[in-house]
Order: C-alpha cells, then structure tokens, then sequence
C-alpha cells in the first residue's frame, strides 16, 4: 500500500461530504499560530487534488488580528452561497493595506486554514472543522523561530489576542478531526465535536 493511501482515503471521505456552503465543502483547519496548520493545508489540498486553499493571513489585518468575519462573509461565504465565485483582497503584511482582488472559484472542496477557522460565526458553513493538535506554548515558539527575532514584538501582541480569542471563542471542542503531526506524517484522531459513528475516515493515521 501506498504511504499516503489514509490522507487519500481522508481525502475522498472530505469529498464524500454533502456540501456545506452553496456547492462548496468547505474543510476548516484551526489551531494555534506556529502549530503547522498551512503546511499541513498544503498536503491536504494536493492529496484532494489540488483544492484552493483560502489562508486567513489574507484575510486578518494588524488592526483586525479576528475581527474579519464581517470581510470574510461578504466577500467569500456570501457569493459562494449563490454558487458564485469569490473575490477577495489579500491582505499586503508589509505595506500594511489590501491588494488586488484575487478570484477563489466555488469549487466543490476548498480548505480554509488559520487562527479562528473554526470560529462560531462560522461553523454553520463549515462541512468539517480539523483542528491541529499542538499545544500554545510549543506553537508559539515554532513560530517565533520560524519568523525570527524581528519579528519578536508582533507575538508578544499576538499571544495575547490569540488567548483572548480562543478564551472567547473556542474551536478545539467543536472539532470533528484532531491532526497531530509525527515524524512520518499525520495522525487523524476523532474530535470532541464528533458523534458515535461519526467520521469514521478519520480515524486512519497517515504516515505520508
């Protein structure tokens, strides 16, 4: 068997899913920041072909570290909802203002990774909420050390809204998948969110 046959059988389960947003099965993957949420997102959306990935980087502002709801709906859920394309403005983190609208088509998977994924405001348009299951503290230095000391100042900020948030609104108990990453690749645990029977595909682990 193929090592990365359980991500494609958790693949085609995400594929199997009844639609959750219009004609989109839209696929959360919350946790905190540094817990490997977008390279995890990166695997999963070639094991489903190539799904679009929306990262919540382009969505966030420093103004507006989860307050973006509002920006997110109109601009994504609300055209997917009628089976239209979405057209968002990434975020620019350098020069600190929005840029060219960019196209995110209704397809039939898409992925949506970062901080807050798994929000409230969201969970009715989500088809599944993966949360990456890695702890604050371990997080928060994987990314402090992947962005460097330079950017010290902005995770000082950042921790402190990120615990504000998840205190105020929380995913991990709503999460229908928990993934933690091993040394050869993934494993797929069943959530708090999930229901007996439920999610069977999940279970797998992946050693890709």
């Amino acid at each position: 068997m193929s090592p990365s046959a359980p991500l494609d059988r958790a693949a085609a389960g995400l594929r199997a899913l009844p639609p959750s947003c219009g004609p989109v099965r839209l696929i959360a993957i919350d946790g905190h920041a540094g817990s490997g949420k977008s390279t995890f997102a990166t695997v999963l959306a070639e094991a489903l072909g190539g799904a679009p990935v929306l990262r919540l980087d382009d969505i966030a502002t420093h103004d507006e570290l989860f307050a973006w709801t509002g920006r997110l709906v109109e601009q994504v859920l609300a055209p997917w909802s009628r089976g239209e394309s979405a057209l968002y403005h990434p975020y620019d983190w350098n020069l600190r203002r929005f840029g060219a609208p960019r196209a995110l088509p209704a397809a039939p998977v898409v992925l949506v990774e970062g901080v807050g994924a798994g929000r409230r405001a969201l969970r009715p348009h989500l088809a599944r909420l993966l949360w990456m299951e890695r702890g604050p503290r371990e997080s928060w230095t994987r990314g402090r050390r992947r962005d460097g000391p330079e950017l010290s100042g902005f995770w000082d900020g950042w921790t402190l809204a990120e615990n504000r948030h998840f205190a105020d609104d929380p995913s991990r108990p709503f999460a229908d998948t928990l993934v933690r990453e091993l040394p050869g690749g993934y494993e797929w645990l069943p959530g708090p969110g999930v229901t007996a029977g439920a999610n069977r595909f999940v279970t797998e682990r992946d050693h890709l």
